[in-house]
């Protein structure tokens, strides 16, 4: 509801100041009324209708000249929107920085001196408006509530150096203060709200409380990175003694178990994931991490049943958290790293680790089960189409298909292990040379070798050896020797050219190449040995020596 005030008049009577501050009563009220409404649709039509209230209250409150007597619950109403805003928005936009800047011009406004603030940023615009709050005091409990916004915002988007400048300045000390963002966090004293305050969403205490925890989480999450275990365990520990929401709750114990772990001390590392795991319904993290906790302990039972029921938790799709229009500690909080023990990766990605850690730890039935369930996954999509990289994160496809038949050769099922090889050949068809071929650099004047993806060579190396297991010693040489046609016609060149992707760089590696050619050298050797033909067996055994000291046919691994 917009109310009108005459032109002329500076100050708005007493009657129209009370009418906006029952309006913004009203709308905090309406606020938790959806807040506490069962219906997620009905939920989000009433937020919206409040939202849209308290914007054309601002915009009434705004459309008049600046008095002080009025900026008390024009700034709360800045609060009141800007938090709803940012809850619906699940964080904060440009937009909302602008209407914290707006109303602190407003405050500035009523002083005489918004222009010559203007060129010294939002950091001037502060420190002008903090220091001019000592002449209104009416103005403290809603410029703390603001200063509560600024901070999340900063903390949200890390500006941590403009933060802590706020801070400094809000505690009355800049020169020589502290710079630990935890402590000017602890200092902070907002006043208390009277009991004939505008109602607020949230107020400064609340704020207060939100980013205290979120400080601590962000800065043990950033200590535990960098290897500052014995800090990393004090802010963590800070953080799950302050306000700490459930689903954050088990992040934090997630993140303490980890950090216990990597100093040694896995019992009370297990504690933390036990507690993490009975503390709501995000059980993914805590999963992951006990899989690396048990892995450590050599207990392969345990990681690999971690593992399982991780596998079951990402098969489920998750229950919608119940909003409550509030600056959350999770509205706080940086996306997970990949490389954080926070984030647990897609379905297929842990089905990937469950299945390849079965086949490291010769588990291969379990192995091929698992790989057999990921390639349907995986293949899902109706007409699938391998393109070469860029590959998502984790594992590309061919790689996945080679571990599949790996792992099914193992399980002395070779047939099966032939038909996944020709289906990932049918599938890269495309990227392989019919026959070798040169093409002309016209720039250099020289000629080349034809790129080849290397999973196609790694593909005849299996063929090769699923051959050997059914006993057809013919065919398998025939692959061993394709393979190594393959992976010989490599130049530095070529993988300076052709890897485009996380996949293919590990695949060309110069170790994991040499390892190739040395398992299809000896591979076909034994080969040739079982037949005979001692000769060829013994180049093929000494030209492996040459390309992978170390590697011999006592020592060869199945690829």
């Amino acid at each position: 509801m917009s109310h009108q005030t005459p032109l002329g008049s500076s100050v708005p009577q007493a009657n129209c100041l009370d009418l906006w501050r029952e309006k913004n009563d009203w709308l905090v009220r309406q606020a938790k009324v959806a807040q506490d409404s069962s219906l997620s649709l009905g939920q989000q039509h009433l937020a919206q209708d409040v939202l849209k209230g308290l914007r054309e209250l601002l915009h009434s409150l705004q459309g008049l000249p600046a008095a002080v007597l009025v900026l008390p619950l024009e700034l709360t109403v800045i609060c009141n929107f800007t938090t709803l805003r940012a809850s619906l928005a699940r964080g904060f936009t440009e937009d909302q920085a602008q209407d914290i800047q707006r109303g602190l011009e407003r405050v500035m406004e009523t002083q005489k001196q918004l222009g010559p603030r203007l060129k010294h940023g939002f950091r001037g615009l502060w420190d002008s408006v903090l220091r001019a709050s000592s002449l209104l005091p009416e103005l403290l409990p809603a410029l703390h509530h603001l200063v509560g916004l600024q901070a999340a915002l900063w903390l949200s988007t890390d500006h941590l150096g403009d933060l802590t400048f706020l801070l400094q300045t809000l505690n009355g000390s800049q020169s020589g203060a502290s710079e630990d963002l935890l402590l000017l966090l602890k200092t902070w004293s907002p006043p208390a709200k009277a009991s004939d305050d505008p109602l607020t969403l949230q107020d400064a205490q609340g704020l207060k409380d939100v980013l205290l925890t979120a400080s601590a989480y962000r800065q043990g999450l950033q200590e535990l990175n960098t290897g500052s275990l014995p800090r990393a365990l004090s802010s963590l520990h800070e953080a799950a003694s302050g306000l700490c929401p459930r689903p954050v709750l088990v992040h934090v114990y997630t993140a303490l178990g980890t950090c216990l772990r990597k100093m040694g001390n896995p019992q009370r590392a297990l504690l933390y994931l036990i507690a993490a795991l009975k503390g709501g319904s995000i059980c993914g993290p805590p999963l992951l991490e006990a899989s690396r906790l048990y892995q450590q302990l050599g207990n392969t039972v345990a990681e690999l049943e971690s593992l399982e029921l991780l596998v079951e938790a990402l098969s489920v799709t998750p229950s919608s958290e119940v909003p409550h229009f509030l600056i959350e500690v999770e509205l706080l909080l940086p996306l997970p790293d990949p490389a954080s023990p926070l984030c647990c990766g897609t379905l297929s990605q842990i089905k990937h680790l469950l299945a390849s850690r079965c086949l490291q730890t010769g588990r291969a039935e379990d192995a091929v089960e698992h790989y057999l369930d990921l390639l349907a996954l995986l293949l899902d999509d109706s007409e699938p189409k391998f393109s070469p990289p860029p590959c998502p994160p984790g594992p590309c496809m061919p790689e996945v298909f080679l571990e599949a038949a790996a792992a099914l050769i193992q399980a002395g099922r070779a047939q099966d292990a032939l038909t996944v090889c020709e289906e990932l050949l049918s599938r890269t068809s495309s990227l392989i040379p019919k026959k070798p071929r040169l093409f002309t650099d016209a720039r250099k004047g020289t000629k080349e070798s034809s790129h080849c993806p290397p999973w196609v060579s790694a593909t005849y190396l299996l063929q090769g050896q699923a051959w050997v297991q059914l006993g057809a010693p013919k065919q398998a040489i025939s692959e061993f020797s394709r393979c190594l046609e393959l992976l010989f016609q490599a130049t530095p060149k070529d993988k300076e050219q052709g890897p485009t992707s996380d996949c293919e760089k590990r695949c060309t590696s110069d170790v994991v190449l040499q390892q190739l050619r040395a398992a299809a050298l000896i591979s076909r050797g034994l080969e040739w040995m079982a037949s005979g033909q001692d000769t060829k067996a013994l180049q093929d055994f000494l030209l492996s020596v040459q390309v992978c000291p170390g590697l011999s046919p006592y020592t060869l691994k199945r690829v």
